[in-house]
């Protein structure tokens, strides 16, 4: 490669200068920098990068599917929550379960009937919490609202419903199950 910069000035004899030794086109003597790598890379060669890095980004995604379809969700083991008696009827009781980290809500509907869901809500994770006057889960971000014993949506925006924990009565004590998201 030979360099083309110049350092001083370039003699023109006029505005109609044609390349009349061949050795440099007008352009060049009118933009004579050049950069030092700026034949390395052809359009073949970028096309390719194009392709490959198209390629790396395609595998990474479907690493991150396999990986969250296969990583064991945890359910929580059988627990004690609280005793039957420090939850009124109607009333609701705060836990965490399945694991410190995630909050759920307990609502005591008669004497020996009472439900568990995770608290989060599964549109964007807000705080569901119980209208009892309504009879229903409420999610006041955006106003999802779930049915009482199974979860289910009954209206807003919320693609599923709320994960379930399977609550037993074991004597006068209420025992997590396990967590069914």
């Amino acid at each position: 490669m030979t360099d083309k910069t110049t350092t001083g000035g370039s003699k023109s004899t006029g505005p109609n200068d044609s390349d009349a030794g061949g050795s440099e086109p007008i352009w060049q003597r009118d933009f004579p920098y050049e950069a030092a790598a700026e034949d390395d890379v052809t359009r073949r060669e970028f096309a390719r990068y194009l392709v490959a890095g198209a390629g790396v980004m395609a595998a990474g995604n479907v690493g991150i599917a396999a990986w969250t379809q296969l990583r064991k969700i945890n359910t929580g083991e059988p627990r004690e929550i609280v005793s039957l008696d420090s939850v009124a009827v109607g009333d609701t009781y705060l836990f965490k379960y399945p694991t410190e980290a995630d909050p759920a809500i307990l609502v005591r509907l008669e004497d020996r009937e009472v439900y568990a869901f995770s608290q989060k809500c599964t549109h964007l994770g807000c705080v569901v919490y119980f209208e009892s006057e309504e009879g229903r889960w409420h999610c006041p971000c955006h106003e999802g609202n779930f049915d009482t014993r199974t979860g289910d949506v009954i209206s807003g925006p919320p693609p599923r419903p709320l994960g379930r924990i399977d609550v037993e009565l074991r004597g006068d004590t209420i025992w997590a199950l396990g967590y069914q998201p």
